[in-house]
């Protein structure tokens, strides 16, 4: 088996794990990250409606940098997300890191959100 396959494995076991304690509602939806080899994405999930509230990521438009597959990148995902969550009433989520561990660029972004002013 190659290597890629046997780390996608880990972290699907991981997500699942993760998944099974986590659900988003309408008051305190899931933040849940997904992280590329070029880009981020983050949004905000009400899991009882089955329906994205909020979302960004790289590609959006208001985020501008050079590079998007690192942690600067992610700071600009973080607050881009933390505003439009703040513009919709939102003040708290749960966050879901999506079986990918918590360093580097999902660490940065929650952080960014943190920061923003979201409560995690």
């Amino acid at each position: 088996m190659a290597r890629n396959s046997i780390k996608l494995q880990k972290r699907l076991k991981r997500k699942k794990s993760i998944r099974k304690k986590i659900a988003g509602t309408n008051d305190r939806p899931r933040l849940s990250v997904y992280r590329s080899a070029r880009h981020i994405y983050a949004e905000l999930i009400d899991d009882t409606e089955g329906r994205t509230l909020a979302a960004a990521s790289t590609l959006s438009k208001e985020i501008t940098v050079k590079a998007t597959g690192n942690i600067e990148a992610a700071k600009k995902v973080g607050e881009l997300l933390s505003k439009r969550a703040q513009s919709k009433n939102i003040k708290t989520v749960t966050f879901d890191r999506n079986g990918f561990l918590y360093h580097g660029r999902v660490k940065a972004l929650a952080e960014a959100v943190r920061g923003c002013g979201l409560e995690l």
